[in-house]
């Protein structure tokens, strides 16, 4: 008897996915009983979301934080402490418990944003406002429930008021780290503080003249940009002049006619002009310095807000408001038919194929029982579309909780890898027929199948969905980018959707008998493609390895190939006779489980992150380097077109246009006549940075090709790329 064919054996399979799910998120404190909190807010123009940062703990005295990390669309932007000529800043307000307190923002350096004779400060890309939290001695809870209301305007060549409700739960015991790398990138930009030594303000006629001193030794000659954190004082867009002289660094500004303030002790920013990249600006000095002198007479205070100013202010306020009820029903709509067809082209990927194989067969042994074949085809279809809703409110769960993950994040946990070898490793050899389930266990529980057919079909759409969540089908990319942003009942209604396309053929085939009939009567064949189909089983463990080298290392991979063969001396012993089967099963029994102490860990442990390196094409010259976002950035301001392939070890449709269309030799020349860099971000492992990336392209998986170029909206390709689409995308270049 086929293993997989015994329910049991999916029981044990599913229990142990479960099981598995902890180390495959790192996230068992979001699993326990804290209370469902929502950290993410999205709209079409940004996505805001409520992170924490206590990597020593949450105790009395150590170092907390928690940010609002803002994710802008391309082209839109929100907005400093001073916003410059128009925006608003970003507002938050917190409720803390008591013996908790919160600090001020903690800015990062601002960019400078041109709009025409007017100029914003402010942020694009990806940014975290960061915020200290003081924890009181006395304080004595367990955890700290942090609840934050939001407010940010984010425009582009319109602006949108935005808002959101977040909360999160920060444990005081062990480490909250997950977001480490985010807040570093934050803490690196903020500007340092600097003694105002012999800086001086002096206001003159029109012009603020403002002359610093101690400026780093890098910076000598090179162009500043000058950020007042007084708004209103000088004018944002208007020409100004600075000068280098030695170590000094002279500007003449020019002064608002409308300022209103007089301050005797003048705070503001100075950095380098127009630094690379997105997000925040590169670190700058921050400088509180004396204002000698006097200012010129200030503009009197308006006596109040025009009326139809007003006015238009609230209308905007509560069209954006409407807007973010939810999705479109066009919208939605257009979701739910990309998840129907990319469920049913998943079925034509390969990672699917070993147990649609196992599914024939089932048809086949069934065609004469109409009532048993369309209870097992419904029970089938149940299994995925169960599975899928399942996973989908897994994902958005933990990313409600604050984790970055996207389609596939199961695979990015070594555990489930090694789980799935396992699993197809005995299938493979049940199939082969090294042992019959029937001698390894007693019969009563081998005889399940007969009693519980529907079961069984239920199990195998569980398993199939397993084995699809690493694929990415055409039109699938969209979708669940759309659905990770939409209300919790409308993303899973893609999620659902999404597993109903998988489960159609068979449903329908269960339900048309002409199906049935038209496949092979049962008989020695199917022994014969039994035995067959182990070989497609053994080639999915041999790229389960591989992907699990990329995760844990040459160590991890050969320590789980000597557990999988003495895996497979214990069931085949346990299928001999006698005392055979009792000296060789407790020896390898006992073999496993020494193994699994002594180097079972190395299958888990991650191996240390390592500089990717360059990998060379076949046309000189044209190499694929390691993407950053630092190197993208630096690229597009270069002005070269930018060709970036997120891809993933675990993505069986990465691995097949990776050795097809993008190793094709028409698509190279093209490539280097058009002087394209080509960047690949591996998302085999978890990295908050190409998930960041792959928010701002509106996806939540891969594959995803997307071409850069300076000035030019950014151009996505399909999933399944061929020659012709991208040879196309080139010409236009």
């Amino acid at each position: 008897m086929p293993l997989f064919a015994v329910p049991s054996v999916r029981h044990a399979f599913g229990a142990l996915l479960l099981a598995l799910a902890p180390f495959s998120l790192q996230a068992q404190g979001l699993l326990g009983g804290a209370p469902v909190s929502a950290t993410v807010v999205q709209s079409d123009q940004a996505r805001a979301e409520l992170l924490a940062h206590a990597p020593e703990g949450a105790g009395p005295g150590q170092p907390v934080w928690v940010g609002l990390q803002i994710t802008h669309a391309p082209e839109w932007h929100t907005y400093w402490k001073n916003s410059g000529d128009s925006g608003l800043p970003t507002e938050l307000r917190w409720t803390l418990p008591p013996g908790v307190t919160a600090g001020p923002i903690g800015w990062p350096t601002p960019r400078k944003f041109p709009i025409g004779n007017l100029a914003n400060y402010g942020y694009d890309g990806t940014v975290v406002l960061p915020v200290p939290l003081t924890v009181a001695p006395g304080f004595t809870a367990s955890h700290i429930d942090v609840q934050l209301d939001a407010s940010w305007l984010v425009c582009r060549k319109e602006c949108i008021p935005e808002e959101g409700r977040f909360a999160l739960r920060i444990p005081v015991q062990g480490s909250t780290a997950l977001h480490g790398a985010a807040f570093d990138a934050s803490f690196k930009a903020a500007p340092t503080a600097q003694a105002a030594l012999d800086s001086r303000i002096e206001p003159a006629p029109g012009v603020l003249k403002v002359s610093l001193a101690g400026l780093p030794k890098t910076w000598r000659d090179q162009t500043l940009e000058f950020f007042p954190e007084l708004p209103g004082v000088i004018e944002p867009g208007a020409a100004w002049k600075q000068s280098w002289a030695g170590e000094r660094w002279s500007a003449e500004v020019p002064l608002s006619p409308h300022r209103t303030d007089s301050p005797t002790q003048f705070a503001l920013v100075v950095a380098r002009a127009a630094p690379p990249g997105q997000g925040a600006g590169t670190t700058g000095v921050r400088i509180e310095a004396p204002v000698q002198g006097d200012w010129p007479a200030a503009a009197p205070l308006p006596a109040a807000v025009p009326e139809a100013l007003q006015t238009a202010l609230a209308e905007n306020a509560a069209s954006a408001a409407s807007d973010k009820t939810g999705a479109t029903p066009l919208t939605l709509g257009a979701a739910l038919l990309g998840a129907l067809l990319g469920g049913l082209i998943l079925n034509l990927m390969p990672c699917v194929f070993p147990v649609l194989a196992i599914k024939v067969t089932a048809f086949a042994k069934h065609a004469d029982d109409r009532r048993g074949l369309r209870a097992n085809g419904l029970a089938y279809a149940a299994g995925v579309v169960l599975s899928f809703v399942a996973l989908g409110a897994l994902l958005l769960a933990l990313r409600a909780a604050g984790e970055q993950l996207g389609w596939g994040f199961q695979l990015q946990s070594p555990a489930v890898v090694a789980a799935l070898a396992v699993l197809f490793t005995l299938i493979g050899l049940n199939l082969a027929g090294l042992f019959e389930f029937g001698r390894v266990l007693p019969s009563g529980l081998a005889n399940l199948q007969a009693k519980s057919p529907t079961a069984d079909a239920f199990l195998t759409g569980v398993l199939a969905t397993a084995i699809a969540s690493p694929c990415t089908a055409p039109f699938m990319g969209a979708s669940l980018g759309l659905a990770v942003g939409l209300p919790s009942t409308e993303a899973l209604a893609v999620f659902a959707t999404l597993g109903l396309g998988m489960a159609l053929p068979y449903l329908v085939a269960s339900w048309v008998p002409a199906v049935a009939r038209a496949l092979p009567r049962p008989g020695a064949w199917m022994d014969t493609f039994r035995r067959f189909m182990a070989f497609p089983m053994f080639a999915t463990v041999v790229w389960l390895l591989w992907v699990l080298g990329q995760q844990s290392g040459i160590d991890g991979t050969a320590a789980l190939l000597m557990l999988l063969v003495v895996l497979a001396l214990l069931v085949w012993s346990l299928g001999l006779q006698g005392k055979s089967r009792r000296v060789l099963a407790t020896a390898s029994l006992a073999g496993l489980l020494w193994l699994g102490w002594a180097i079972g860990p190395n299958v888990l442990r991650l191996q240390t992150d390592t500089p990717g390196q360059a990998v060379a094409t076949t046309v000189p010259g044209l190499i694929w380097q390691v993407w950053s976002p630092q190197v993208q950035a630096d690229l597009v301001a270069q002005g070269r077109p930018v060709f970036v392939d997120f891809t993933a070890a675990w993505c069986v449709t990465c691995q097949y246009n990776k050795r097809t269309t993008l190793a094709d030799a028409t698509v190279l020349q093209d490539l280097a006549k058009k002087k394209v860099a080509l960047l690949r971000a591996d998302w085999t492992r978890r990295d908050p940075a190409v998930t960041a990336a792959l928010a701002q392209l509106g996806r939540n998986g891969v594959p995803v090709y997307a071409i850069y170029q300076n000035g030019q909206p950014i151009r996505l390709l399909s999933e399944v790329l061929s020659v012709e689409e991208v040879r196309d995308a080139l010409a236009g270049l």
